[in-house]
């Protein structure tokens, strides 16, 4: 293809703290461009913003009504490819789904919807196009994470039998969404956020990290949801015991008042002949351990990984590779797969990958089986 693909943004405006990091993972590789743009609910904040950006003034938009419906009318060869929709959660599903419906692909933030029955709408509304979605499950785009996937499918581990996964912050350890914190006050609230707090938040990405890695689906969970800080209206802590089928068993925490954590997401997978380690805020590490030999580390931007996690790396070893290359990899798969279509060609990456509807599907409905399950006395809750 030579032109860049064109994206559109919903959100993220001046202040905004996603926003910046999209924008930049978008644009990272060259392959895509911002065209226009509706980044605030405020049409001035949202004018100020594009002009920031040094949009031209016609293509920044009060709302994303409009954003759609102009962008729509515009040439092919001038209108935007794809929208990307980084707004809190109770902005994802009327403009996806408008999106879709006037043939633009859409990538967006996560969790996808506010709720499982808009979840459902929303792949439907998918399937019927034929468009693409995308979600930003992040750090499925970390090349340690590809290759910790790939060990498990090529039964390095043996069967899997067990699954520690954790997400810790500190960060609302204290009643933050009163001082005047926009991140929190949103993210708290149930009327933007939805049903969950912290397992909305964070356990939907520790969640959906274990069922990337190990290729399993969950199929019963058993949950227990906390409202550790006085006047809070959503969980900032809850644990989540976990059932893969018959295979194999797990525990999921997510904490957003672990007092002095930062983005601590970890991932242990212990199968019938060995066990896997990564550490997030460790990212270029992968520790494989065995019962009778020396434990190997595994290091990101060497020639021994596999093909997915080279394709995915974009530093030489040793250099450090985190947060922003993995986001960027998210939108470096979308716009190959994108690119392919417009050209009826091969994608120029030999297996592009992103999670899509699926994935936010699966999301939504951990969401709301998670407080099902608090909320009852039945021990095991299933996952259908």
């Amino acid at each position: 293809m030579n032109r860049k693909l064109r994206m559109g943004m919903l959100g993220g405006g001046d202040g905004a703290f996603i926003g910046a990091i999209h924008r930049f993972a978008a644009q990272a590789d060259g392959y895509i461009e911002l065209v226009c743009g509706a980044f605030s609910a405020d049409p001035a904040k949202s004018l100020n913003s594009g002009r920031k950006l040094h949009l031209p003034a016609d293509r920044i938009y009060p709302n994303y009504q409009e954003m759609i419906e102009q962008e729509s009318k515009l040439p092919s060869d001038q209108r935007m490819d794809f929208i990307s929709i980084v707004t809190p959660n109770h902005m994802h599903f009327e403009p996806a789904m408008l999106a879709l419906h006037m043939g633009f692909h859409v990538f967006i933030e996560k969790p996808i919807t506010m709720s499982l029955h808009e979840a459902k709408q929303l792949q439907s509304k998918t399937e019927e196009s034929g468009l693409l979605l995308a979600i930003a499950h992040t750090y499925t785009g970390y090349p340690l994470v590809k290759e910790a996937k790939n060990i498990i499918q090529n039964g390095v581990l043996g069967k899997i039998r067990k699954v520690f996964v954790n997400y810790h912050q500190g960060w609302l350890s204290t009643l933050l969404e009163e001082e005047g914190n926009k991140q929190a006050a949103w993210r708290t609230d149930p009327s933007k956020s939805g049903i969950c707090g912290a397992m909305g938040d964070i356990g939907v990405h520790a969640f959906n990290l274990a069922e990337y890695i190990t290729g399993l689906e969950v199929s019963h969970i058993s949950a227990q949801l906390n409202i550790m800080v006085e006047g809070r209206k959503l969980d900032d802590d809850g644990m989540v015991m976990l059932k893969f089928g018959d295979q194999a068993s797990g525990i999921l925490t997510a904490c957003q008042v672990a007092v002095g954590e930062e983005n601590n997401l970890s991932i242990k997978v212990y199968g019938e002949k060995a066990g896997l380690e990564w550490h997030q805020m460790e990212p270029n590490s992968l520790l494989l351990k065995f019962a009778n030999k020396p434990m190997q580390v595994l290091r990101a931007g060497q020639s021994y990984l596999s093909a997915q996690a080279i394709q995915n790396s974009r530093t030489p070893a040793g250099h450090p590779e985190g947060y922003l290359e993995a986001f960027g990899n998210l939108y470096m798969n979308f716009a190959a797969v994108i690119s392919s279509r417009f050209q009826q060609t091969e994608s120029k990456l030999s297996t592009p990958e992103f999670q899509g509807i699926k994935a936010g599907l699966r999301g939504m409905l951990f969401i709301e089986k998670v407080v099902e399950s608090h909320k009852s006395d039945i021990k095991w809750i299933s996952l259908s």
